[in-house]
């Protein structure tokens, strides 16, 4: 039973994949590039392009289950595609900013949502994941502390649980290769309620040097962050960040709850990404 794989360029897409293909489960890694894939040697490739049904019929010829990255551009048509070419089962990584009140009118949410739905009023069956704040998000912090520069934000003490991505592929591989998670809804965190100052204070530890914070306005916040995003996404992020100023962030199911398997800790992604905050 062929799996497709989207947004195989990705690093959770990935992972999956090798999962996959490590247990001698056929797979196919789909992208808008297949040649710019970096997937494990017989592993196929496929071009799969949203706005180009053309090529759908091709990528989903003989499989049965898809691990979905959500975009909703197309989406409809690629689920009509799906049912034609016999799939089962739609595994979807969608995001926890979903069950946020006014999910349908924030830009952040509403691209989640929208996949989600259309994958409702399908007739495949799916499965949603649905991750809280990534650990790898702290990327966004490389280009100061590689610099040596404070760390500036709005709100040092919003807490999230942060998810170690290998934890999402994890449970991305179980929900592809049994039925235990089959047709749920699945809000996933890491195990520990961190504030963004305690986050720095471990890669701080990791990196054994002074990580300074600095606490700035949210309108300088917004100025900051639009200079590399849309308004939209700036607001909607920094309101995320001030609602999880007021108390610890909530654990949802994690690898101990689903896989009987401890999570990956943050300290344990800030210590296997070290180098990316070197500067160099």
């Amino acid at each position: 039973m062929t799996t497709l794989i989207t947004g195989a360029r990705g690093k959770v897409g990935r992972a999956v994949a090798g999962r996959l293909h490590s247990a001698g489960l056929p797979v196919r890694a789909a992208s808008a590039r297949p040649g710019e894939l970096a997937v494990p040697a017989g592993i196929e490739t496929a071009e799969l392009v949203l706005d180009r049904p053309e090529t759908f019929a091709a990528a989903l010829h003989g499989v049965r289950q898809v691990f979905l990255y959500p975009e909703p551009a197309g989406i409809h048509d690629l689920v009509k595609a799906a049912e034609a070419a016999g799939v089962e089962h739609v595994v979807l990584l969608s995001s926890s900013s979903v069950l946020a009140p006014g999910a349908e009118s924030d830009p952040l949410a509403s691209h989640n949502l929208r996949v989600e739905r259309a994958l409702t009023e399908s007739d495949l069956t799916c499965t949603f994941l649905r991750p809280d704040a990534f650990a790898s998000n702290s990327l966004g912090w490389a280009w100061p502390i590689g610099r040596s520069m404070p760390v500036q934000l709005a709100y040092p003490d919003a807490r999230i649980a942060p998810i170690h991505p290998e934890d999402i592929a994890d449970i991305a591989a179980l929900a592809l290769t049994g039925d235990s998670l089959t047709g749920r809804s699945i809000t996933l965190t890491g195990s520990e309620s961190l504030s963004f100052r305690e986050q720095l204070a471990v890669l701080a530890q990791t990196l054994g040097r002074e990580i300074p914070v600095e606490h700035i306005t949210r309108a300088e916040a917004q100025e900051q962050m639009g200079r590399h995003m849309p308004a939209p996404m700036v607001t909607s992020l920094l309101d995320l960040w001030e609602a999880a100023d007021h108390g610890p962030a909530a654990i949802g199911e994690t690898t101990e709850t689903l896989l009987g398997v401890p999570a990956r800790t943050y300290r344990q992604w800030a210590q296997e990404n070290a180098s990316a905050f070197s500067g160099r």
